[in-house]
């Protein structure tokens, strides 16, 4: 019986160590998982303005103001 609790004692210690070396990493990989695929789903159901086109530079110059008369 004593075997057995010092197996089982040590699978625990096992368990606990792995998990404290994995998870963090684990939650990471996940929570950026979670990020990119709500920000797809957010992105598809918002629309996106068409952006205008860039008007073409002049080719001639002139006076910077106009004069009236």
């Amino acid at each position: 019986m004593a075997a057995a609790s010092f197996v089982m004692s040590g699978a625990i210690v096992a368990g606990a160590v792995v998990g404290y070396t994995r998870v963090p990493s684990m939650v990471k990989k996940y929570v950026s998982e979670l990020k990119l695929e709500l920000t797809k789903t957010i992105l598809d159901q918002v629309p996106v303005p068409e952006i205008p086109e860039v008007p073409k530079l002049p080719t001639k110059t002139g006076p910077a103001i106009t004069s009236p008369f």
